[in-house]
């Protein structure tokens, strides 16, 4: 219950229960709605259709009953609160609006009960202590609280803005970075770093080879097990097609398909699931929760382990692998792993990457998560085959000029991160002044008492006779459309 504090003169110190009647709304499945109509249809948590008749009278609240309980919405139009709502008419003796901020500031969520489906007790709401104040300070207390709210809201929508900005900024920087504009001039002041496309082909198919020749002496060191590593290709030119509809590169840069960078391979789960056999040994096994839980390029944690004989069934990576989450809403985040562990079939890893160059391509697959999401492949689950990551084309440039753009990438995010920590954290704030605003009012604080405003007393005395003499009813009818409802 509400802490009792000194009261205003003229307040009165009442149960909720004396003030108003939580009725139930009344069935109305999604079939039987007309769909179209102009009567505002309120599950728990606001409006979930239209209807061509109402069921109650505006103004009025409704109160999520179950699912999200406690909630509390405000309709100014006539309505059908659903079975899964409570509603309520304030009568002539209080303020509609004051009865909707009043019941906000209870937070009636906290009343909830702990079943499979939240529910809110009626009975326990009626518990709840409240100060009433007379009626003229009821108006008065609905237009302060609206005044700052407005102001409030004005605000808060600019911080919602800016975070949204944010987004666009970030996306911005990546896509420059990777066009060559955030290094125009390092590469006017550094000509003799850089090299030519040609020069960068060439470079990269002797890295090519060199990891070829090395991943052989490892096989052939290791008493040959499974098949023979592969030598690499030649590296095929793109073609005028490939080409045709990317941006036009800085002169050193070149344009390369990732396999032509490294090898692209894909992570395997041991079946059946959770099989004592394959899970809970003490060989890291990383699955798409572990490379989307935090933001940092980095992993060296993780939540699950296979044994011995499921390592059998999967894919092990060596430290310093790049890691891209390829099946669920999350697909297409990157993460460099820098411990050996396994990984599932959501995750794909790019082997044989130069250590040095994995912040590059790091920030590369994050300027292309949202492209990446955005492929429809025709299926209900998001997945990335893999195939598509290896023909995915990537701007490469000298190694030199790759760490001076990840160095300015890391600079520049780092402060856009910082800038979004301040405005997540103003926002907060602003639902915590929401919240004193209301807690203010409430206990009489926010506006200055008239003391020749009738006393709550005989207030309270007219609202309980008027509930003896005339019992909330339910209507049904078809009137006139008016606004729809505030949540």
């Amino acid at each position: 219950m509400m802490a009792v504090t000194a009261l205003p003169e003229n307040w009165i110190s009442c149960r909720l229960g004396d003030l108003l009647a939580f009725e139930y709304g009344k069935s109305l499945t999604k079939s039987a709605r007309s769909g179209n109509g102009e009567y505002p249809v309120f599950g728990s948590n606001g409006v979930v259709g239209l209807h061509d008749v109402y069921l109650v009278e505006g103004p009025v609240i409704i109160v999520g009953r179950k699912g999200a309980a406690g909630s509390v919405c405000y309709s100014e139009a006539n309505c059908w609160p659903i079975d899964t709502t409570y509603y309520i008419r304030s009568g002539q003796f209080l303020n509609s609006k004051f009865v909707y901020y009043l019941l906000h500031s209870l937070n009636l969520a906290k009343l909830e009960t702990s079943t499979a489906i939240p529910g809110l007790n009626r009975e326990k709401a009626y518990d709840e202590t409240v100060f009433l104040p007379p009626l003229a300070e009821q108006h008065r207390i609905v237009a302060k609280i609206e005044e700052l709210f407005s102001e409030l809201d004005q605000g808060v929508a600019s911080l919602k803005t800016a975070r949204e900005q944010l987004k666009v900024y970030r996306q911005s920087l990546l896509k420059n970075a990777f066009e060559g504009k955030l290094t125009a001039a390092w590469r006017a002041a550094h000509p003799d770093q850089l090299e030519t496309a040609a020069a960068l082909q060439q470079r990269i198919a002797r890295e090519r080879q060199a990891r070829y020749q090395q991943q052989l002496a490892d096989w052939q060191t290791a008493g040959q097990p499974g098949s023979k590593p592969k030598p690499p290709k030649p590296l095929p030119p793109l073609t005028a097609e490939e080409l045709a509809d990317l941006p036009e590169l800085p002169a050193g840069w070149a344009w390369f398909k990732v396999n032509h960078l490294c090898d692209v391979v894909r992570g395997g789960s041991p079946r059946p699931a959770g099989d004592p056999k394959y899970y809970g040994g003490n060989i890291p096994f990383l699955k798409v929760a572990d490379i989307t839980r935090n933001p940092s390029p980095y992993l060296s944690t993780y939540s699950f382990t296979i044994t011995e004989a499921g390592l059998n069934k999967t894919r092990q990576i060596e430290p310093n692998t790049l890691l891209l989450s390829n099946s669920g809403a999350t697909l297409g985040v990157p993460k460099i792993c820098l411990i050996s562990a396994t990984m599932n079939d959501g995750v794909a890893a790019f082997l044989g990457l130069p250590s040095e160059e994995l912040l590059y391509h790091y920030y590369f697959w994050q300027s292309q998560t949202e492209n990446l999401r955005n492929i429809d492949q025709g299926a209900a689950q998001p997945n990335l085959n893999t195939d598509l990551i290896k023909e995915t084309l990537i701007p490469v440039c000298s190694a030199a000029e790759q760490i001076i753009v990840t160095e300015r990438l890391e600079t520049a995010l780092s402060e856009a991160d910082q800038l979004d920590q301040t405005l997540a954290t103003a926002l907060q704030q602003a639902d915590a002044l929401r919240q004193s605003i209301l807690k203010k009012a409430f206990h009489g604080q926010l506006e200055k008492q008239a003391k020749n405003d009738e006393p709550a007393t005989a207030l309270l005395e007219r609202i309980r006779a008027a509930r003896v003499t005339s019992p909330a009813k339910g209507r049904q009818a078809k009137l006139g459309s008016k606004p729809l409802p505030n949540c």
